[in-house]
């Protein structure tokens, strides 16, 4: 998997983020989210199986539905502090849930597209090794600058 097609967010990049875990398991609504421990969240949630159950009536959305996204559950996504954002190209950014759109693998899937054509096999698949290459590509990047700064 090319780690440059998924692992690089657009404006977070270059930020300065705090090196310390800042948020915790329910705790996913915090203003100073860390985008690394927010995704490790989100691994956490999809490996536990959490997607696979249902909510209420329906199963639940890949990312709308679990404990990072900061939008209510019967809205549309207008959060502009959402960490998800930055890896959604441009020319998607106004869909009503622009992280349906991020690529998830070199063959350009997204969630929106293995809703239509994978099956919840194959999307949580892909989702999975998309969270894992973009936190190990975040644990390298703060890791270098940790150790630039020593």
């Amino acid at each position: 998997m090319s780690e440059e097609l998924t692992a690089q967010p657009r404006s977070h990049q270059n930020k300065n983020q705090q090196d310390g875990p800042t948020c915790r398991e329910g705790d996913m609504q915090a203003p100073d989210r860390d985008l690394l421990e927010v995704l490790k969240f989100e691994l956490q949630f999809l490996e536990q199986g959490k997607y696979r159950s249902l909510l209420q009536w329906r199963p639940r959305y890949i990312f709308e539905d679990s404990p990072t996204c900061r939008k209510g559950r019967s809205s549309s996504c207008t959060c502009s502090d959402c960490l998800l954002l930055d890896f959604v190209p441009a020319e998607h950014l106004s869909e009503p849930v622009p992280c349906r759109y991020i690529p998830l693998n070199e063959r350009g899937e997204t969630v929106d597209s293995l809703y239509r054509t994978g099956t919840q096999d194959e999307l949580e698949e892909a989702l999975r090794d998309w969270l894992c290459a973009v936190i190990r590509g975040l644990e390298r990047q703060r890791s270098l600058r940790l150790r630039k700064a020593a």
